[in-house]
Parts: C-alpha cells; structure tokens; sequence
C-alpha cells in the first residue's frame, strides 16, 4: 500500500516537473517570438526632388527590400536586417545654399546614425563640402550622381581623412570619354569629320563640351561650331541654320533642360542633313517617345549608366529593369532617369557584400573590404580604383560602363560600344552622304 502511494506521489511529482518543464520550454522559444538583432542603418542624403534623385531613393529600398526578404545582412554570426532612412538635401535646389545641404546631411547622422550612405549628395559643390563632415564623422558613402573629378583627387592627396567616399556612378571625364569616342565612331562608320555643338549655358554642360572637343580635334575632327544658350531658351533654329551651313555631319546637343526637346523638334521640321549624338536628360527615359511626340527618332543619347536602358550584354541590368517596374510600376520604370538608378542599387549590394566580408561594422573596416570589392551588378563589373571611383570601360566583363543607345521606332537601341551593340547606326533618311563623307 505504502509502495503504490510513493509510486502515485512520485509520479505526481514527475509530471509536476515536466509541466514546469514544458512550460519554461514553450513561454521561452515557443510563445515568445525570436527577439530581432538591430537593424543596420543605410542613410539616402541626396536631392530627392529632382527625378534622379527620387529614383535613386527608391533603388535603394528595393535592393534592400530583396536583401532583407533573403534574412539580411550577416554580420558577427547574426542576420540583421537593414533600415532605410534619408533625408532631401536639396542640394539641386536653385538658390538652396550650400550649407543648407550639408545642414541636412549632418541632421540625418546625428540623427539617424547611419552605418553607411548609399546615396550621396546631388551636386559637385555639395559633395566636396560635405567630404569634411562625412570625415569627422567617419561614415562611409557612395556617391551616385555627383560627377566632380576633385573628388577624387582629394581621396589620393589626403587618404586618412576622405578615405570614406567611394564613387558608383560616371563621373565627368569618363563622360568626356563617352561622348567624345561614340562621335568619333561615326568618323570609322562614315566617314564623318565635323561636328557642331549646341549646349546650355551652365557649368557642367560647358565643360563636357570642352573636354570633347579637344578630344574629338586631337583625333582628327573639325568642330566647326559652338553655341550656348540660358537655361530655358526656346528656339534653336539659329544654330541648326549655321550646323548646315557649315556642313557639319553631327550636332552635339549637351543640356539638362526640358526646353532642349523644341531642338529635336526643330532638327526634324527641318530636315537637318546630320546625325545628333550627345545628351539631352528629357529624351533619355522611355518616355520621352511620347513626350516630343517622336522628335527624338535617329538620335543618339549616352545612357550615363545601364539599368533604365537594359542591356542585354549585362543580364543584371536586364533583371534589374524589370524588378523595378514590377516593384514601383510600368509608368515609373518607364521615366527611369539617365543618371544614378543602376549605381544606387548597386551601392546597396556593394556595401553588403563589404560588410560581410568585413564580418563588421566598423567605419574603418568597410572602406577596406569595399577598396576590395569586384562584382558583376547592373553596371557591369565594379571595382574600385585607388582613388576610389569605380573604373569605367567598354567591356562590362571588365569594366563598368556607360551606354550610347538611338531612338529607332519607339525603341532605345543600344549602338555603342560595340560589346553591348544591338543594332547599327541608322542615319536619317533625309541624310545625304557625299563623296568622302
């Protein structure tokens, strides 16, 4: 009897101690949720009310939606998840001050306290300025619009203090590069020798046209033209009058401005015999087709960077297209601006990829594994130079590159350079080649 009341008491107390057992084991990994690690900060501090800068903005959170949908970032054996924050420097702003711009960046990292920038300030002046603050607070960023070639000059002369700063996206001289090497092109399909050019009366527009025209004239090129107009200036006839006149075969248009379209519309009415190769930032998005009402038909534009323009050579930049207009709509995939998107998604990817390797968030540590990055993404292939810009080329198995791309019915073609060439130049029908070009 003794026996069976221990043996009912033993089991009692047994099954007491499992169901205390059982509950610490289910309040404490069951019921109770897995506590997320914290969040690494990726800051966007650019000029979010220009188009480039907005579609930047939204790279970046799709890249990051996408890596966070995989578990994240993995960094000291844990998966942590990345968060967005940005601020509108509005840095692009007419008359916004300098300072106001780097007000605003030095807010978002006193405030937010970003791990990183992937996107950083819009204009050259506002990002040599701010290569002071990002120093002293020793925040590395990727600079995606911005195309000053100081920038990198201040890398080399002073490392230890503007270390931090990476460049994803073209800068100024590769633009040269581009533009000047896609007209003389023409000099090998065609036989074409003069060019004229017609641009906006602004500081960048300028110079890209001087470094082109010494560019074109060491090759061999007559430029027999050059033109400047305020911004906002609406008739172009002037100039197309004096092109023909002067037998020019190509028209160099470099401009920013929406009022740049009457050109293409002018160039049309009139029948101009020459072909337009250069840069105007309306007539890049798919878009534009409809917008100048197909004006922009024959005419050959750089595409800074592949992503808005796919190419298929590079099948990221392809993927990453389509990604965008399921993500933020066909009608936002459309307006791609033509400057920044492909880098700001890649900037996201190569600041994980650094991270990981890395296996740390130190400031210190992630210049280091990003100085080592080298990895194919929308761009082509990306890998830093000392002074720490992304080197561009014309084999995006080696380089990353720009794109020279001509409206043909409605489509963007992909012309140059000749690795990622889709179809052939077409001139314009009213186009008569005489002997010798």
């Amino acid at each position: 009897m003794e026996r069976k009341v221990a043996l009912t008491v033993a089991v009692v107390v047994l099954a007491i101690i499992v169901g205390v057992v059982s509950y610490w084991y289910y309040t404490s990994y069951v019921a109770k949720p897995t506590q997320q690690a914290p969040p690494i900060i990726f800051g966007v501090a650019t000029s979010l009310g220009t188009i480039e800068g907005a579609d930047s903005l939204r790279c970046v959170q799709m890249a990051v939606e996408e890596i966070n949908a995989k578990g994240g970032v993995l960094v000291g054996g844990v998966r942590r998840p990345i968060k967005v924050v940005w601020i509108d420097t509005r840095g692009a702003e007419p008359g916004v001050p300098i300072h106001d711009a780097l007000a605003a960046i030095e807010k978002l990292i006193l405030e937010e306290k970003p791990h990183v920038i992937v996107s950083g300030p819009f204009r050259s002046e506002v990002l040599l300025a701010a290569m002071d603050l990002f120093a002293k607070y020793k925040v590395p960023y990727v600079v995606n619009i911005a195309m000053t070639p100081a920038f990198q000059s201040k890398v080399l002369e002073d490392y230890d203090k503007y270390k931090y700063g990476f460049r994803m996206c073209l800068n100024a001289p590769y633009l040269v590069m581009y533009l000047s090497k896609t007209i003389d092109f023409t000099r090998e399909e065609f036989g074409f020798n003069k060019a004229y050019f017609i641009v906006q009366d602004v500081m960048w527009a300028r110079a890209t046209a001087k470094g082109t025209i010494k560019a074109l004239e060491e090759a061999g090129w007559e430029v027999v033209g050059l033109d400047a107009y305020p911004t906002g200036a609406t008739d172009f006839s002037p100039s197309l009058i004096k092109a023909k006149d002067a037998g020019a075969q190509v028209i160099v248009p470099i401009f920013d401005m929406p009022q740049a379209g009457i050109l293409l519309k002018q160039f049309h009415e009139m029948k101009i015999p020459a072909l337009i190769i250069g840069f105007i930032s309306p007539a890049v998005p798919q878009t534009a087709w409809e917008t100048f009402e197909g004006a922009v038909e024959y005419a050959v534009f750089i595409q800074f960077e592949p992503g808005p323009v796919p190419v298929k050579a590079i099948p990221k930049s392809v993927e990453f297209n389509k990604k965008y207009g399921e993500r933020w709509g066909e009608d936002l995939r459309r307006k791609l601006s033509g400057h920044g998107p492909g880098p700001s998604y890649d900037a996201v990817y190569a600041v994980v990829n650094a991270i990981e390797r890395a296996n740390s968030l130190d400031p210190d540590a992630i210049v280091a594994a990003l100085e080592e990055t080298d990895m194919m993404g929308v761009i082509g292939r990306i890998r830093f130079g000392k002074d720490h810009q992304v080197i561009y080329g014309f084999d995006p198995q080696e380089t990353a590159i720009a794109v020279a791309f001509q409206w043909i019915e409605g489509k963007r073609i992909p012309v140059f350079p000749e690795s990622v060439a889709e179809g052939e130049i077409q001139l314009p029908p009213w186009m008569k080649l005489s002997a010798g070009g």
